[in-house]
């Protein structure tokens, strides 16, 4: 009797698993790990691997701070060495500028001394070669303090005129910058000398016959030394006299002229005493005592580079 004969169709798939009528204890085998478990596992891993870069990152951390601390060891101990050093140059920077100021003083001290002399002597020969007019010689040629009554005058810029500089203040005429000029400055001392004035000194500097005011750049210059305003003239002589003529003057109205146009600051007024001091370093340039020689009769006294 022949065997029936079993075939599979095409489209019929693969064969079933002869243990498929036993899925659960399939399942058992093929998953022994409860998944629970399984998912514990990996999340401890991960937590372990995070735990391991933590600890890593607090090594290198921790590293760090050893540099750093070590560094700033290194420089404290470096800046210890380096200290005594700095110090000892610093200190011996400090004793070279007190000895320079010593020495600057010194020489200071000596020349005031070395001026006294020379002024002391001064006089002695204009009163031994001037007669009974010595004193008056010395007094007239600026060799020796003055005071009486006399003037006081005040001379300033314009309000606001040194805001923006003003330029030089060289001779160069009428100026709208409102600054005090050396023309202008010429003018007031000629015009107190021509109106009777017996000694003239600006700001404290004493003006001879063969005084000089100048400019240079900025500032005015009398016998070379630099003068800032306001500048303060002092003349010696009969208060009211000496103000009347001088206001009545060519240059009084030059003066009176720019402070209207210009805004020139001036305030004159009396004064029961003026002190002026003595002119520096003055010297007799070709003056002889009378029957000297050659320069018999002619005197000349003044400052030098005038």
């Amino acid at each position: 009797m022949s065997q029936p004969s079993y075939s599979r169709s095409p489209s019929a798939g693969p064969p079933a698993r002869p243990d498929a009528s036993m899925s659960l204890l399939t399942h058992v085998m093929d998953h022994s790990l409860d998944e629970g478990y399984a998912e514990a596992s990996a999340r401890r891993s991960a937590e372990g691997a995070g735990a391991s870069r933590t600890v890593r990152a607090k090594l290198a951390l921790a590293a760090g701070l050893v540099l750093a601390s070590m560094v700033v060891t290194l420089g404290a101990a470096q800046a210890q060495i380096e200290a005594p050093v700095l110090a000892r140059e610093r200190d011996k920077l400090i004793e070279r500028v007190e000895s320079a100021d010593a020495a600057a003083d010194a020489v200071e001290k000596e020349i005031d001394v070395l001026r006294a002399e020379v002024d002391g002597m001064q006089s002695e020969a204009l009163r031994r070669n001037g007669g009974g007019q010595g004193e008056l010689v010395a007094l007239l040629a600026g060799a020796t303090e003055v005071r009486g009554p006399g003037l006081k005058l005040v001379v300033d810029d314009a309000k606001g005129a040194d805001a923006g500089g003003g330029g030089p203040r060289e001779n160069s005429g009428f100026s709208d910058t409102g600054r005090v000029r050396d023309r202008d400055m010429q003018r007031i001392v000629n015009g107190l000398w021509e109106s009777g004035a017996e000694a003239v000194s600006i700001n404290g500097q004493r003006l001879t016959a063969l005084s000089a005011i100048r400019a240079a750049g900025d500032a005015i210059l009398v016998d070379n030394k630099p003068l800032v305003p306001p500048y303060t003239i002092l003349a010696v002589g009969d208060p009211k006299r000496l103000s009347t003529d001088f206001q009545d003057s060519a240059d009084g109205q030059y003066l009176h002229v720019i402070q209207e146009n210009y805004g020139v600051r001036a305030n004159i007024s009396a004064e029961r005493e003026v002190r002026l001091p003595a002119a520096s370093s003055l010297i007799v340039r070709t003056a002889e005592p009378k029957g000297g020689g050659a320069g018999s009769g002619a005197a000349e006294t003044g400052k030098g580079n005038s």
